[in-house]
């Protein structure tokens, strides 16, 4: 399950169709299956990307431009697990570390100042 990381409004959503390298690969992000979200939280905004892999092959998200979320509301899955990045704005202070383990809508990945 994929949680929302930021609140605000979804303002941008495309699916893209593409190829399922392995999801570690740093390839995945632009070539492989994906979804983009990206979301307007009035003082800034973050795009965030559902990514297949190899053996992940169906991503669910049934997000829409409009939509209201709130941090750490579940909104969709990629079936047999695979990859999330999120993109946030240059002046976030990051709360975690390389390959640190994550808990979904636990973890706070960083903090962007007032």
């Amino acid at each position: 399950m994929n949680r929302i990381p930021v609140s605000g409004r979804v303002e941008y959503f495309r699916y893209i169709k593409g190829e399922y390298v392995v999801a570690f690969d740093d390839k995945s992000s632009s070539r492989n299956e994906r979804t983009e979200i990206g979301i307007d939280q009035g003082r800034f905004k973050v795009l965030f990307k559902q990514i297949a892999g190899f053996v992940a092959r169906r991503i669910v998200c049934p997000l829409q431009v409009g939509d209201s979320v709130r941090v750490g509301e579940r909104f969709g899955m990629i079936k047999f697990g695979s990859r999330v990045d999120v993109l946030m704005p240059l002046t976030t202070e990051i709360r975690v570390g390389m390959n640190q383990r994550t808990r979904a809508g636990e973890t706070v990945l960083g903090v962007v100042p007032e």
